[in-house]
């Protein structure tokens, strides 16, 4: 069974946001690279099916495939890189509290993806009145 990654976004308030970034920033053939501080041990387990799913505004909205998870540089300087799937998948909004880091978050924990065809292109605001509401 995958194991999955949640981690907060910084400096993105939206799915928008975030995707502009990523094409301000973006260089050509460079893969969409994640960088935290500690390397996961458990890191064989997320290559296999796993996900970053993406915490905005104490709410996850999003995930992306995990290819790869590197561990770059030695002792004090070493760096963890995970390399991302450009696909963005909107997952169902699922509330969940701030947090340092990243942390693991097993398959069986993990929000279901958003069927497109029969949400349509829901905007962030319009989903979290629905979640307050109790309507989603």
């Amino acid at each position: 069974m995958a194991l999955h990654m949640i981690k907060l976004v910084v400096g993105a308030a939206t799915i928008e946001d975030l995707l502009d970034w990523r094409a301000r920033n973006a260089v050509t053939g460079e893969p969409w690279i994640l960088r935290t501080r500690m390397t996961p041990k458990r890191a064989p387990e997320m290559v296999d099916g796993g996900s970053v799913y993406r915490v905005f505004k104490g709410v996850i909205l999003c995930r992306q495939k995990i290819l790869a998870v590197d561990t770059v540089g030695e002792g004090a300087a070493a760096r963890c890189h995970v390399t991302l799937d450009e696909a963005v998948v909107r997952v169902a909004p699922t509330p969940r509290r701030a947090f340092q880091g990243w942390r693991y978050l097993d398959a069986k924990d993990a929000p279901p993806d958003l069927d497109e065809a029969a949400f349509g292109d829901v905007p962030d605001e319009l989903a979290r009145q629905l979640r307050e509401a109790g309507a989603w």
